[in-house]
């Protein structure tokens, strides 16, 4: 048992130190390993719901700020936290109530605290070695974690009932796509013009599937400069023989004319119904607004976020490398700094993200349907508890 409970410990911190580098990519894939991070934790914690709750705040705090910027891990968070909630609600309606006892009835005392995964994470992080000298040395710790879970029959359907309600969760991120893609035909139509920018596996499968369903349709695709991956989905849309047209993004506004709809993907949904997209979208929204083009945002519900863009939680845009946009052998010798000024002659600024306002956006197309900006209020009150929706602590005064 100490050698499986140290190679889980050291598996999933692997997975939260990828995270931490920044070498997940997308807002999907980030949501589906939160997800089965905290899966883990809870199935290694005592079941208790104070406990549970205390656990995944802790382990969810130090994941937002390994990466401020991806929404996504906090959504998760808050998604966990609002399954332990229920679960504790509806063993509560059943007369289960859970109360933090040992095994013999007794109340447990200060020394039979949970042993803490978040607390191992970090030291594992920090100091690998130290952490599995301090298991071997101590290895009544790891006695003490295996002896006092409470394996009650109501504290097993406890935890049975959230970790079901994990796995469901991790379900509905990995057919979010499949599901999206169903409902194409109900939006694309015959010999229609679709406009996107960048790259989006969401988009890249509704267009897909609307294709399969024998509908002919046209496909500009701007190309979503710096880093053009606007490309990249031109070519996988031509291999499956779309008719496509790539355009640059300063072209934009004089193509809008000819289209019939804008269908893009997303970084984020904001509790008001903005979302936070790639840069160049926002110039995309206005375009097809003066043009009185629809606006569709494809998006799961792990993107669903139910912070303000006003937060000061959301005012965090990712700035990449300057390279992205000038080589550094073309510009060096205009950062040099000038005599005297203390400033350089040239700044370079690439942002990741843009804003798009609600009343831009026309309809968000998820994997429950489609809905209307206005409405996204209501589908976070139906994911997250109010209790969850500043996971930061505040610091004591």
């Amino acid at each position: 048992m100490h050698a499986m409970f140290v190679s889980i410990q050291i598996k999933r911190c692997v997975v939260f130190t990828v995270g931490c580098c920044r070498k997940v990519v997308g807002s999907r894939e980030t949501a589906r390993l939160t997800a089965e991070l905290f899966r883990t934790v809870i199935s290694l914690q005592r079941v208790t719901s104070a406990a549970l709750v205390e656990v995944v705040r802790d382990v969810g705090q130090k994941l937002i700020a390994a990466n401020p910027v991806e929404l996504a891990v906090g959504n998760i968070v808050r998604r966990v936290l609002r399954i332990i909630r229920d679960s504790d609600l509806s063993l509560e309606v059943e007369g289960l109530t859970l109360v933090s006892q040992g095994d013999d009835g007794d109340v447990v005392e200060e020394d039979d605290k949970p042993f803490r995964l978040s607390d191992a994470i970090s030291q594992t992080i920090f100091h690998p070695p130290s952490l599995v000298a301090q298991l071997e040395s101590k290895p009544n710790l790891v006695r003490h974690f295996e002896g006092k879970a409470d394996k009650t029959p109501r504290s097993w359907q406890f935890k049975h009932h959230i970790i079901e309600g994990v796995n469901d969760l991790i379900e509905d991120i990995n057919t979010c796509h499949e599901l999206i893609a169903d409902q194409a035909l109900e939006l694309i139509h015959q010999n229609e013009v679709i406009l996107t920018l960048g790259h989006s596996r969401t988009v890249k499968n509704f267009l897909y599937a609307a294709k399969e369903k024998k509908r002919s349709f046209h496909v500009y695709v701007a190309e979503g400069a710096p880093k053009h991956l606007g490309h990249v989905l031109a070519n996988e849309l031509a291999e499956k023989h779309l008719r496509t047209t790539v355009i640059p993004d300063s072209s934009v506004f004089a193509m809008i004319s000819r289209v019939n709809m804008v269908i893009v993907g997303v970084h984020a949904v904001m509790a008001n119904g903005g979302v936070i997209a790639p840069v160049g979208m926002n110039m995309v929204a206005l375009a097809a607004k003066r043009h009185a083009v629809p606006f569709v945002v494809v998006a799961g519900t792990h993107k669903l976020c139910p912070l303000f863009p006003n937060n000061p939680e959301v005012l965090l845009n990712d700035m990449r490398c300057p390279s992205e946009l000038l080589p550094f052998g073309d510009f060096s010798d205009c950062m040099d700094y000038s005599v005297g000024s203390g400033a350089p002659h040239l700044h370079v600024v690439n942002p990741a993200f843009d804003y798009v306002p609600p009343e831009l956006v026309s309809l968000f197309v998820t994997e429950l349907g489609g809905y209307h900006p206005s409405y996204i209020y209501r589908l976070i009150a139906d994911y997250y508890s109010d209790d969850d929706i500043v996971l930061q602590q505040k610091p004591a005064c």
